[in-house]
């Protein structure tokens, strides 16, 4: 068994599970799309660092350009900005939850995409499953029979940015098809990401939102909590996970999902007072509930702990 690797898978789900409550943390103080900006900054400049220590050279042909452009915006800007903009009025738990139904969107999107991701039956129980589990959720925005905008806006949000994430997972399987290193792929897409967050921080004012807040001005805490999202839950992040990745396998790499949701939703209820109303757990139970039912067969995971990880290239 190899300890170093399932350390890293912990961590990586406590470290990526708090990311909602530091992003809670920061909007107080910091305009959404401004901390977005720090974030993708400092994440594209630690893994533009390490991409050069390991001497890998970004791709220049037009094509994969253009998709890590996409990509940078798709897949890290857009989502990271609306995930930031619903935690304005829904709480860190719930964003937590809502985000996971972005494997539930990817397979829907996968079956129309790929000729080997078809819809099977019981992946359509674990869709109905999960998507009950949204509609229950949405129920805490209706108080006495009249709507909490706000808060149902904040919902829709994260839901849209779980959309994103899917789309751009299967769009990144679609275009990137020649062996280019994770590495690679990260740093790339982070470059354009910084544009398209510092885009959408001019663009906010204009739509009514906050304007852009000099640093120095801001207070301590969010400056830690800006700080700690681009460097440990992103940059740190990802390279635990390429290292999870080459270690144990993508399959089980990819069950970590399953834990940043639970550390999500227990850390907001610890450390930021949020109330996990009965709609919210049930509903989440039912998020989970579906996305183990499409995902994980038993047998298949008690034969893959049985087995030696595949040997994966390093890069």
């Amino acid at each position: 068994m190899n300890k170093a690797a399932w350390s890293a898978f912990w961590i990586l789900g406590f470290i990526w599970g708090s990311s909602f409550l530091l992003i809670s943390i920061g909007v107080k103080d910091i305009p959404a799309t401004q901390l977005v900006l720090s974030r993708v900054f400092i994440a594209a400049v630690g893994l533009n660092i390490v991409r050069v220590l390991r001497k890998q050279k970004l791709p220049r042909d037009w094509p994969t350009i253009r998709a890590f452009i996409l990509i940078g915006g798709g897949n890290a800007a857009i989502p990271y900005t609306l995930i930031s903009l619903g935690e304005q009025t829904i709480s860190s738990g719930m964003a937590a939850v809502l985000q996971a139904t972005a494997s539930l969107f990817t397979l829907v999107i996968a079956h129309f995409a790929f000729s080997d991701e078809r819809m099977s039956p019981r992946k359509i129980i674990g869709l109905l499953i999960g998507f009950s589990g949204i509609f229950l959720l949405s129920s805490d925005s209706f108080d006495g029979g009249e709507v909490n905008t706000a808060m149902l806006l904040g919902q829709l949000a994260i839901v849209c940015a779980s959309m994103f994430y899917a789309v751009f997972i299967v769009y990144s399987r679609k275009v990137i098809t020649r062996d280019i290193a994770p590495i690679v792929i990260s740093s790339g897409t982070f470059i354009p990401a910084v544009v398209w967050a510092l885009l959408f921080m001019v663009l906010e004012p204009l739509l009514g939102g906050r304007a852009y807040i000099p640093f120095q001005e801001l207070p301590q805490g969010a400056l830690m909590a800006a700080f700690g999202l681009g460097f440990f839950n992103t940059f740190i992040a990802y390279l635990f996970f390429y290292f999870i990745i080459q270690q144990l396998g993508s399959f089980r790499a990819s069950m970590v999902t399953y834990i940043v949701p639970v550390v999500g939703l227990a850390l907001g209820a610890l450390f930021n007072d949020e109330i996990v109303s009965p709609a919210m757990f049930f509903g989440a139970v039912l998020i989970f509930t579906g996305i183990g039912v499409i995902n994980v067969r038993l047998s298949a995971v008690l034969d893959l702990m049985r087995r030696k990880p595949a040997e994966i290239p390093t890069t």
